[in-house]
């Protein structure tokens, strides 16, 4: 094999990702492309579906897996903060309220970047805090666009529905009224990568009294741009690169 690395199985099990690049492929035309066995290729391409790296298409054949795009977007995650900064400073001074960035992590999700309102009473959420997937305006702009399986169980013991997420994926935007802690209110706007997935998630959150309870038709404009301008930071980036 070709710029081995001495690890047989990884290398074997880089031949079949390199393979599917090119498009989705059957068993026979994994074996056809990548000189494996029969059974070695079967096993690969079963062992990586496994961890996500690859999957399968309405027709059964072996595809790249959802787990090389999240991969690919924490590569990025770098120019992602770098951009996010000022987008977070901005948006504060715009709503008067503190102002975060959300990245999923498994089954929790990571206060990655944040920019406090100055004074007066505030929702913080510092970096590095970790909250759970199941409430929260962010919760349900990183589980909206998912794939069905890991919306569905996303789902499970949720403070939202599936009905609230149709409605985020309508209007580009999710709201939460004490959903995630009581007398807390925020508005979130999906981050997309390069190949249009969903990276992470923008909030604007503060006390319900001020954000009312309905806090998106006060903020959800200002949130919308905040999440546009971080897209377009990553799309430049990859270009740039």
């Amino acid at each position: 094999m070709d710029n081995s690395s001495g690890v047989g199985v990884l290398d074997k099990a880089a031949v079949v990702l390199a393979a599917l690049e090119a498009g989705p492929a059957t068993l026979a035309g994994l074996v056809a492309t990548t000189g494996l066995a029969r059974p070695t290729a079967h096993r690969l391409a079963v062992a990586l579906e496994h961890h996500r790296l690859v999957a399968r298409d309405m027709q059964g054949r072996f595809v790249l897996g959802p787990r090389l795009a999240e991969l690919a977007a924490a590569a990025g995650e770098d120019r992602l903060l770098a951009a996010a900064h000022p987008v977070l400073a901005h948006l504060r001074d715009v709503t008067g309220e503190s102002a975060q960035l959300y990245r999923r992590q498994g089954d929790m999700r990571v206060c990655v970047a944040a920019a406090e309102r100055l004074s007066g009473l505030r929702d913080t959420v510092p970096v590095g805090s970790t909250l759970p997937m199941k409430a929260g305006s962010a919760a349900q702009c990183l589980l909206a666009w998912e794939e069905p399986e890991r919306l569905h169980r996303g789902l499970q013991g949720a403070r939202f529905t599936a009905t609230t997420l149709s409605g985020v994926r309508r209007r580009g935007w999710a709201q939460s009224i004490g959903e995630r802690e009581p007398g807390v209110a925020s508005v979130s706007a999906a981050v997309r990568g390069p190949s249009n997935r969903v990276v992470a998630a923008v909030s604007v959150s503060g006390p319900i009294e001020r954000l009312t309870r309905h806090p998106g038709r006060l903020h959800a404009q200002a949130v919308m741009e905040a999440a546009a301008k971080l897209s377009d930071a990553l799309r430049k980036a990859q270009v740039d690169v």
